[in-house]
């Protein structure tokens, strides 16, 4: 059995087909979905969808893209919710920053304000977080090791091998479509050096579709491919692999 620990199932790309997307996944064995909060505008629909469907949970955040939205008195009218099993996908995003340095600075302290506060929502609640990072691995490590309480995920692991050391803090590792990329030497290289007891498998879809699928419609059954890329790469037979992610996974969200 396989959980997909990060996937926008409330994007409207799944709109019109989720009952067929989901039956895919469960003819793959993923079990369970977990829907990351990113724009708080499609909160209701993951909620909605939480509530619809028993295999459904979701997470209340914001994507460092969707900062100027952050309202944590929103997240917190949710955090509560039965289904609601994590913070994020909260985190540092420094890949579109502006030229200019004063603004891009700016932009970097904005970031780490929200983050920093999302981080404290979790430790209230005694969540674990769904963390982004891209191109900010540094700060990204020190606000964690400062602030985080109860760990978390580093979705789609970004293949730094600085963040590995946040294991030691409760924090996991995302594996996704990237992995299978016919590009990804560094994270196929730096992939063996993760503990194995911190894995955890994700789709991110609709977006990241794993080889040889690439350019089409991300989905939770696209697990399967995530799993087999996984499996060579650890030399653990995929049965095997797949048993301790699932137990991974029920360790870091407690259903």
């Amino acid at each position: 059995m396989i959980i997909d620990t990060h996937v926008h199932l409330d994007d409207n790309r799944y709109k019109d087909d989720l009952d067929e997307v989901l039956k895919r996944a469960k003819d793959a064995g993923v079990v369970k979905y977990i829907i990351p909060g990113a724009d708080p505008t499609t909160l209701p629909r993951a909620i909605e969808l939480s509530e619809k469907y028993e295999d459904i949970y979701f997470a209340v955040g914001v994507h460092p893209y969707d900062k100027d939205r952050y309202d944590r008195e929103l997240l917190e009218k949710y955090i509560t919710h039965p289904k609601c099993v994590a913070v994020g996908e909260c985190g540092l995003d420094y890949y579109r920053l502006p030229k200019d340095k004063k603004e891009a600075d700016k932009e970097k302290e904005e970031q780490k304000e929200i983050f920093i506060d999302q981080i404290e929502l979790a430790n209230r609640y005694k969540k674990p977080l769904i963390v982004h990072i891209r191109e900010a691995s540094l700060d990204s490590k020190n606000i964690l090791e400062q602030y985080s309480k109860y760990g978390g995920v580093l979705h789609c692991f970004n293949a730094s091998e600085i963040l590995i050391d946040l294991a030691k803090k409760g924090f996991y590792f995302g594996i996704g479509g990237v992995i299978t990329f016919l590009n990804a030497k560094k994270l196929v290289r730096v992939y063996p050096k993760l503990p194995i007891d911190r894995l955890l498998i994700e789709t991110d879809g609709p977006y990241l579709t794993p080889h040889p699928y690439r350019g089409k419609r991300n989905e939770p059954a696209y697990c399967r491919l995530i799993l087999k890329k996984m499996s060579e790469l650890s030399q653990i037979e995929e049965e095997k692999l797949e048993d301790i992610i699932l137990e991974n996974t029920h360790r870091l969200f407690s259903f």
